[in-house]
């Protein structure tokens, strides 16, 4: 006797079906696992919290402690050795297709968890139940999707089974550090991989992410969608979530003529902003203005690629991340012949050292700014000038 199930959907009611279930596991990963669990973007009310712990351990049998503590260690040692899945270290195509091995050596490093595994979830059920039988809710999940719809059951089952393996594990952590587009030149090679957060609830802004860690929204453009930036909302709508931090939102006083501490604090929060300005109206006028006059032949898109070489930290110089030699030995050379250029790249990194995260006061960060924007006005180059001026005015507003 044939058992098909309880339910007769027909083949596209089980493809909804299981893009429904999937999608659900990825809302709970980005939304509990990722933005609440590892970055304390969010709160959640423990219902809502426990519901998402519940539906990993039955369609993943991830343990919160351990991918927390691998993803946390992703961002403390970025594209280095130590990363545990950076493509730039082990190649594109073993990330994209066994991004889950990679993960799983991390998660079993007990270093790692120590060091990085704090303020998970450590109640009863968590060790006695989802850490202890991680693999009892993949079972379980299994007997009731053949029970569902019997042997179709076990294709859903089997979509399940790889969805975040190869999502998560290979396409955000490989392809989100390879190939796409970026809003922000940070410190790693994290890439935007679309600007449509959809199929994977908004992980697809990565760029954005690794800029602003701590924000529980992950778009930056008005353009750019976070399907879990919406659940988010919905969840904070009916008061089963509080959104705790967000990414600042900068703007422009036009009658402020001084540097004060208001200004400090938004240039150093909105680092990755005043940087992403300084390229577009400084470094770009200088270099079009050397390309028009020195080397006509250069293609005009590459200068965007030597725009952003040159925001780039050093380290992200030597691992070669565009991948264009061209635009590299062009830099070099320019910056070697162009006075202009040379004062505008000394600038800029006296501008990345003073806005990053230090160990200084704020007086001695507050009197280093005033000294940069005054020798800035001063130094003869218009774009400069003009850029210390406006960044005068620079505060933060209330989204």
């Amino acid at each position: 006797m044939r058992f098909d199930g309880l339910l007769d959907f027909g083949l596209l009611g089980l493809v909804l079906f299981t893009l429904a279930v999937t999608h659900v596991t990825i809302a709970s990963v980005t939304i509990f696992l990722h933005r609440h669990q590892a970055h304390r973007a969010l709160s959640l009310h423990p219902v809502v919290s426990h519901f998402f712990r519940f539906w990993l351990w039955l369609t993943t049998g991830m343990v919160t402690r351990e991918w927390v503590a691998v993803h946390r260690k992703h961002h403390a040692v970025c594209e280095t050795t130590a990363d545990p899945h950076s493509p730039q270290v082990y190649g594109i195509l073993r990330v994209l297709f066994g991004g889950v091995g990679l993960y799983r050596r991390a998660a079993l490093d007990e270093d790692t968890l120590k060091v990085y595994g704090r303020g998970t979830p450590e109640d009863w059920i968590e060790r006695h139940v989802y850490s202890r039988h991680r693999f009892l809710g993949l079972w379980l999940m299994l007997l009731i999707d053949v029970g569902l719809f019997g042997l179709a059951g076990l294709a859903v089952w089997g979509v399940q089974m790889v969805w975040i393996p190869f999502w998560a594990a290979g396409v955000i952590n490989g392809v989100g550090h390879w190939f796409g587009y970026r809003n922000f030149e940070t410190q790693d090679a994290s890439r935007n991989i679309v600007p449509f957060g959809i199929l994977i609830g908004g992980e697809e802004l990565h760029n954005n992410h690794h800029a602003y860690a701590y924000s529980a929204k992950l778009a930056n453009k008005w353009w750019e969608i976070d399907i879990g930036w919406v659940y988010i909302r919905t969840l904070a709508a009916l008061r089963l979530a509080t959104v705790r931090r967000r990414a600042p939102q900068a703007s422009f006083t036009a009658d402020k003529a001084s540097v004060d501490l208001d200004t400090l604090r938004a240039v150093v929060v909105n680092r990755f902003h005043v940087m992403k300005l300084y390229g577009r109206r400084v470094v770009a006028p200088v270099l079009r203005l050397h390309f028009r006059s020195q080397d006509g032949s250069l293609p005009r898109k590459t200068l965007g690629t030597i725009r952003r070489l040159m925001l780039r930290d050093d380290v992200a110089l030597e691992r070669g991340d565009h991948g264009d030699h061209t635009a590299r030995q062009w830099l070099e050379a320019a910056l070697q012949r162009n006075q202009t250029l040379q004062t505008v790249h000394r600038f800029m990194e006296q501008l990345k050292a003073l806005s990053a995260q230090a160990g200084k006061s704020d007086s001695d960060r507050l009197q280093a700014l005033k000294t940069w924007c005054a020798e800035a006005e001063a130094s003869g180059i218009r774009v400069l000038r003009d850029f210390a001026r406006q960044l005068q005015g620079y505060t933060l507003r209330t989204a």
